[in-house]
């Protein structure tokens, strides 16, 4: 009989080649499989788990080591401090989103009632992590799918976000404004790029991930659509890739945006651009 200490050893072991973080994925699975927090797992490494909890725990192992992307086996994941369902029908929150987050909230006023729009909202994780951290802030959540938003307005319920209205909108068109922000993560991965068969993204929509034959394809739209639903000296703010903070920074100087800059991610590397609408 396996203890909590010998499967998660063991699955550790089996995961190295095919994840960059094999004990915490080991961890997250058995702690799920055994209902239980992560903590639980070190406080009794000699519990010998039920047979349908190794059961259920060996079925995500097989799982994941075939790639499948942890998100998915536990049906949600962590952003912002907040627990986020997650489907297969969007993208999976990342850390490196969180820049997005905080570039707004660092930007915006705290306790006006202002009005953000967070567009392609996927899970709503932006959008949602905004909304609980200014109360006063009325937030748009938009996608173009059914299926999204309506996961959007699951995870505005499990979290209690309130200010947070999930929108059926591609983009802006469904928006009227003035709004005082505009905040996405949109696709931005360049068509035919290798990441696009490595890792988590084999498993999540293409069509969240790509952009056109050099990835800009998108900005390149919300660059130009977002100038007339924002506020005076209001803000857009768009996540990017690590190498594209010239190329986009380049566009919205171009249409005019004042106060452009680039933010770095936790790991240096350049993730959001920001500015203010054109006069």
């Amino acid at each position: 009989m396996d203890t909590v200490a010998a499967l998660l050893g063991d699955a550790e072991k089996r995961l190295v080649g095919c994840s960059e973080s094999p004990r915490l994925d080991a961890e997250l699975l058995l702690a799920q499989a055994l209902g239980k927090d992560r903590t639980w797992l070190f406080t009794w490494p000699e519990h010998v788990p039920a047979d349908g909890e190794c059961r259920l725990f060996g079925e995500w192992m097989r799982r994941r080591e075939r790639g499948e992307p942890v998100a998915h086996l536990l049906g949600w994941r962590e952003f912002h401090g907040h627990r986020f369902i997650v489907t297969a029908d969007t993208l999976i929150p990342r850390p490196d989103t969180e820049t997005l987050v905080e570039a707004a909230l660092q930007r915006l006023p705290a306790a006006q009632s202002i009005a953000v729009a967070d567009l392609g909202a996927g899970t709503g994780a932006v959008g949602i992590s905004l909304g609980l951290a200014r109360p006063d802030w009325r937030v748009l959540a938009a996608d173009m799918s059914p299926a999204i938003v309506d996961l959007i307005e699951r995870n505005c319920r499990a979290l209690g976000a309130a200010n947070v209205e999930p929108l059926l909108s591609s983009w802006l068109d469904a928006i009227d404004g003035p709004l005082d922000a505009i905040v996405s993560n949109p696709p931005y991965i360049a068509d035919g790029d290798r990441h696009l068969s490595l890792g988590d993204v084999r498993f999540e929509p293409r069509s969240a991930l790509v952009s056109g034959a050099d990835g800009l394809d998108d900005i390149r739209q919300l660059v130009l659509q977002a100038a007339g639903k924002l506020a005076p000296a209001g803000w857009l703010m768009l996540e990017h890739g690590h190498d594209q903070g010239a190329a986009v920074r380049r566009l919205f100087a171009e249409a005019g945006y004042s106060a452009v800059e680039t933010v770095p991610d936790l790991g240096g590397n350049e993730r959001v651009t920001v500015g203010r609408k054109p006069v």
